[in-house]
């Protein structure tokens, strides 16, 4: 693989060569630190640099939306993190963000308008569906999922909280695999645990585990592979799947992962 499928350039470098791009990528906490999810992260630019997209990212000048915080209770800390974010953002004029993250997505494009940050922001599963439509990716290698089963897991901050549901889907039917839906998914979308900060504590006693429960729904279909688009997700899933032993045969892959390897990237 060259390295050009790697370039990652920074705000700071775009702008001291006047340079202006067509769409920041919000890397966010996970995709920058999570082991697991920086895959997504090197998917999804990989993808951005195949598609001949002009992106940049903020990189040491990125810090975390504030979800957790305020999902936790922590108003102050939220805040303080929103607005040191806005100010980066509104000095680079930036108008039109990317994330892979639901949580991320729906800070940015929801909660930070109260606070003067006013930006057109889209998930990658609507970004990654607009570049599909365009002929900007196109998956020649596509056949390589046909015949498969691909199931899609719902996040919270993606569908119910935004209403985004068709967009993944499209995005996924665009690899010709069998689309199987849970019993619970769309607008009746069961929440794999970890949201509202969830993933920072243990479950309830006495109470099964929530992922367990969405995991037992996912294997129910037959699915060869889970698919997610959200970094929480895919940790609750991912461990959910190791719960039931079925590590082996059942994958979880981020949205952006199967689109990379579709392309062969």
């Amino acid at each position: 693989m060259s390295d050009t499928a790697y370039r990652v350039p920074t705000m700071a470098e775009m702008t001291a060569n006047n340079e202006t791009p067509e769409v920041l990528f919000w890397v966010g906490c996970a995709g920058a630190f999570d082991d697991r999810y920086k895959k997504v992260t090197v998917a999804f630019v990989k993808i951005l640099n195949s598609a001949g997209v002009k992106f940049a990212v903020l990189g040491t000048e990125e810090s975390c939306t504030g979800d957790p915080a305020r999902r936790a209770g922590n108003e102050f800390t939220f805040q303080m993190l929103a607005m040191s974010n806005i100010q980066v953002l509104d000095m680079y004029n930036v108008k039109k963000i990317v994330t892979a993250c639901p949580h991320c997505f729906n800070t940015l494009k929801n909660e930070y308008p109260a606070l003067g940050g006013n930006y057109e922001v889209l998930h990658h599963s609507e970004y990654l569906q607009q570049l599909i439509d365009a002929g900007r990716v196109r998956l020649e290698g596509g056949e390589a999922f046909k015949g498969k089963k691909i199931t899609f897991h719902d996040s919270c901050y993606l569908g119910r909280a935004n209403n985004v549901y068709e967009a993944p889907r499209q995005v996924l039917e665009a690899l010709d695999a069998d689309l199987v839906e849970m019993k619970r998914c769309r607008t009746k979308g069961l929440c794999c645990g970890a949201g509202g900060g969830q993933m920072f504590k243990e479950p309830e006693p006495g109470k099964k585990d929530v992922n367990i429960e969405r995991i037992e729904e996912a294997l129910q279909t037959g699915a060869d592979t889970i698919a997610v688009a959200c970094p929480f997700c895919m940790v609750m899933m991912t461990d959910g799947v190791k719960n039931k032993e079925k590590e082996q045969s059942v994958k979880v892959y981020d949205l952006a992962e199967l689109i990379a390897q579709a392309k062969g990237l």
